[in-house]
């Protein structure tokens, strides 16, 4: 390959099986090895919890931050609608700053799929729609999460479906520690 650099790929973990973070953490992690600038913003995780991909990332230099305020049961639909519309303009501001070559946007289709209360008028899926389109052009974005919106699967270059078989939840078993945190 020459100097001219690789267009961007729109890649999209969703499913109601585990591993859609964990395989945006996997490529996080690749890419830096290759020497790629990541950027990962969390939809939903508080930074008030400390998890093992965050401490990691901060050992290794991989830039995270976590936009959310947790689970939507946990506080006022509110709060929830701010703490989107912030996360939806400081998203919009590091993407178009020129600085990432991936930028990762986990559990963004879990934010667009919200029924509980209204989204679209804090987080627009025709301004997300909008953004994957007009990114920098050698930029890799990656959105994670459930219930990933028809629109999004359409213009993305990569879809993975995340299948649930057997999971240890169904028996009972909460989340572990340094498997799901």
């Amino acid at each position: 390959m020459g100097t001219q650099k690789q267009r961007g790929l729109t890649l999209i973990y969703t499913g109601d099986g585990k591993g859609k973070t964990t395989a945006a953490l996997g490529l996080a992690i690749r890419a830096t090895g290759q020497g790629k600038r990541v950027l990962m913003i969390q939809f939903i995780k508080s930074p008030d919890r400390m998890s093992g991909e965050k401490k990691m990332f901060q050992q290794i230099g991989i830039e995270m931050h976590q936009t959310g305020i947790g689970f939507t049961w946990t506080k006022t639909p509110e709060e929830h609608r701010e703490a989107l519309r912030q996360a939806w303009e400081f998203t919009k501001e590091k993407v178009f700053s020129g600085v990432y070559d991936v930028v990762i946007l986990d559990e963004l289709n879990n934010a667009l799929a919200i029924t509980g209360f209204p989204v679209e008028d804090v987080l627009p899926l025709a301004e997300v729609m909008h953004l994957i389109q007009t990114r920098p052009a050698s930029m890799h974005l990656v959105i994670t999460g459930r219930s990933a919106k028809d629109e999004i699967v359409e213009i993305a270059d990569l879809v993975t479906e995340m299948k649930p078989i057997k999971h240890y939840y169904d028996e009972g078993v909460p989340a572990v520690k340094g498997i799901e945190f």
